[in-house]
């Protein structure tokens, strides 16, 4: 726009405009070499200014000064150049009640590793400590990671570089979280994993609850009774299920007479039990039942639910069969829970193309409609 404005102007007028190179210019005029128009530029220009508020550089100007060389009169802006994130950090320090007790042991000479530096501030073997205030400790987190002049580092390499230089407590967690939080690093990163293996599909049952999966419903309301989880058993064959009602405090004992009294007793030992990681599956308890007992225990991958994915399904369907019972029947959902297991096992299901007691015991059950 500028250019603009001068075209505007010149071509009212009858010349022509010749390019003279710089170098061939020997006789300039002083308007066109102003040292003090050149001073004042470099303390208003807008990108040094911004690239210097970038690494944390306060820019102040000071007086002009005049400097006499021979003939010719130069004037020199005054450029102070200072580091703010320190000053800013040293002054948090005292709003952090550990270091200030740390700074009162290292002032009486009662804490070896705590220091005191030239500036006034508190230093860690020789490193500068870093106050608990969260906008400060983000910032610091930011200028290390997001900044040009960084480029987004790892965790290891962030933390590495920067623990010469500061020091807080947690450290190391705190750069391994606020770079997992990072989406521009976690779109970028290539991935250095081992490939992962073929998907292993599990085995199809040979016979009805020889083979069978079961996990827990948590976090339930609490009854009369005190029941708040119910444990959904499975058979993998013929997708008939066993709804047992029980209690958070429940140890592995109580869910092994459980297990004895509700599965063992009514279909027999199984062959093998597919569940997720739940410290009750992988309580020693449990896994020496379960071995006395000759059944094999097949644990899903962890943070993979899909490899249950009938149990994780069922729960779904119970989930939606208790919030219904809920709306709809008084009292506590363990009083219909038992209705509830026989409304499923009697009901059609898409992936065996008939009801779970069908399959189980070769006929259809009738309810109460025929």
């Amino acid at each position: 726009m500028r250019q603009r404005r001068w075209v505007e102007l010149v071509k009212d007028y009858d010349c022509e405009i010749l390019y003279h190179p710089g170098k061939a210019n020997v006789v300039v005029d002083a308007l066109s070499r102003k040292v003090s128009h050149s001073a004042a530029l470099i303390t208003r220009q807008a990108p040094l200014h911004r690239d210097l508020e970038r690494v944390e550089i306060a820019v102040s100007v000071g007086a002009v000064i005049a400097v006499s060389v021979g003939a010719v009169t130069m004037q020199l802006a005054q450029l102070t150049v200072q580091p703010t994130l320190r000053q800013r950090i040293i002054d948090a320090q005292s709003n952090d009640p550990y270091l200030l007790e740390k700074r009162g042991l290292a002032e009486a000479g009662q804490a070896v590793e705590f220091s005191l530096s030239a500036d006034g501030g508190l230093l860690f073997e020789r490193r500068l400590c870093v106050p608990s205030d969260g906008a400060v400790k983000t910032e610091l987190l930011s200028e290390a990671h997001s900044s040009p002049f960084s480029m987004h580092p790892g965790s290891t390499k962030m933390y590495q570089d920067r623990k010469r230089v500061y020091w807080w407590r947690n450290m190391k967690r705190e750069v391994a979280e606020f770079v997992s939080r990072c989406l521009v690093w976690q779109q970028v990163k290539a991935p250095r994993q081992k490939p992962a293996g073929l998907l292993q599909p599990l085995s199809i049952p040979e016979w009805k609850w020889e083979n069978v999966s079961m996990d827990f419903i948590t976090g339930l309301p609490r009854t009369l009774r005190g029941f708040t989880v119910i444990w959904v058993v499975v058979d993998r064959l013929t997708k008939s299920a066993h709804f047992v009602p029980g209690k958070s405090t429940y140890t592995a004992s109580k869910w092994a007479q459980l297990y004895m009294s509700q599965i063992v007793r009514l279909h027999g030992v199984p062959v093998s039990i597919v569940s997720d990681r739940d410290a009750r599956f992988t309580s020693k308890f449990w896994k020496g039942l379960q071995t006395a007992m000759g059944t094999r225990l097949d644990f899903s991958t962890a943070f993979h639910p899909q490899t249950d994915g009938q149990t994780e399904h069922l729960n779904q369907v119970l989930e939606d069969m208790l919030r219904a019972c809920a709306l709809e029947f008084p009292g506590s959902w363990d009083s219909h829970l038992h209705l509830m297991e026989f409304a499923y096992n009697n009901s059609y299901q898409a992936t065996i193309g008939m009801a779970p007691f069908e399959a189980l015991y070769g006929k259809w059950i009738p309810g109460l409609l025929g």
